[in-house]
């Protein structure tokens, strides 16, 4: 079986500093993830002075395109931010949210394009991402089916390697909004690999999507809930990504040894100390009829007549005298 992709999605949650930046490639390769996935922001390709803020959260930024300014960092930085990713052992992913972010990506020679649920739409920028050949990661959280449909048949001409997240645009996400069912939905109508993006700040419903099939895990990532940004609420902690990661693999090793419960050899052992035999639970005498009441049933099996047939016995006379708490042998029953 081929293992579950797990992507910690650092986004936002270096509030524009590289060192704190830094700080979560060290952790997320720590926490065993396989990717660690940041967002491309160009305030000047991606933004105007009129977009409007999702959530008015931020004491230092007038405008959401000054936050973005803020976020930025310079291509250089961000060839010092991949080749950090490749020291540590875990792969760089990055969200292009412009045209001019996709070139600086093609720099960075990137093998997977994440798309998030906002550019899902954006052909012109799908385009340029189909050309480079390399594999696209789709995010579903602002898409109804229909524009599901025409985003894969616009990318299936190119031929890249296309899979696709259920995901709900939502911080956080609330159990009834999750939507697991879609992940099976997804992989029916595409018949490509699936996965789930995940913005519940808890790692119950990545584990599940597991369970079902997903390919594919992502997650915000932030060091504590109680940091500044747009996603921390809605984030996982370092070390609920490390039992994330030990849940996805512990399931993934269970899904792929299939066990076959019509074979016990494996627990003969333990069928001898624990299954039971008949005895009587108190003196008898030969010639009395014997009673469900009279009956008890003792380890170990094999010692007396299965506890399993005990109605057989039921109404039959007893061929032997017997003390309290012997066990009940075929001899010992008469016709």
């Amino acid at each position: 079986i081929m293992k579950t992709f797990i992507l910690g999605e650092v986004g936002q949650a270096h509030d524009g500093s590289l060192g704190i930046l830094h700080s979560y490639i060290d952790a997320l390769s720590q926490a065993g993830v396989d990717a660690v996935k940041f967002q491309m922001h160009i305030a000047e390709a991606e933004s105007s002075e009129y977009e409007p803020f999702r959530v008015k959260f931020s004491y230092e930024d007038n405008s959401r395109y000054d936050y973005w300014k803020r976020m930025e960092f310079s291509l250089d930085q961000w060839h010092e931010i991949k080749r950090h990713c490749d020291d540590v052992g875990v792969e760089f992913v990055c969200s292009p949210f412009s045209n001019m972010s996709v070139d600086w990506l093609i720099d960075l020679n990137v093998q997977k394009y994440k798309i998030g649920s906002g550019e899902v739409g954006n052909f012109l920028m799908l385009e340029k991402i189909a050309k480079t050949g390399k594999e696209i990661i789709l995010s579903s959280g602002m898409s109804s089916f229909n524009e599901l449909d025409e985003t894969i048949n616009f990318l299936k001409k190119f031929d890249n390697k296309i899979s696709i997240l259920q995901c709900t645009t939502k911080y956080p996400t609330d159990s009834k909004d999750i939507g697991l069912n879609v992940i099976e939905e997804l992989r029916n109508r595409y018949n490509i690999e699936v996965g789930l993006s995940d913005h519940s700040g808890v790692i119950y419903p990545s584990l599940a999507a597991v369970s079902l099939g997903a390919k594919i895990l992502e997650f915000h990532v932030v060091f504590n809930k109680n940091m500044f940004g747009p996603d921390s609420n809605s984030s996982l902690t370092i070390s609920e990504i490390t039992q994330l990661v030990k849940g996805v693999r512990f399931i993934e090793d269970s899904l792929e040894n299939k066990i076959d419960k019509s074979d016990t050899s494996k627990i003969k052992n333990l069928k001898d100390i624990f299954e039971k035999s008949l005895s009587v639970n108190k003196n008898m005498k030969s010639g009395e009829v014997i009673t469900f009441d009279d009956l008890e049933a003792k380890k170990p099996p094999n010692k007396g007549i299965p506890a399993k047939i005990f109605s057989h016995v039921i109404g039959k006379k007893l061929k032997n005298n017997l003390k309290k708490w012997d066990f009940l042998k075929e001899r010992d029953v008469g016709e």
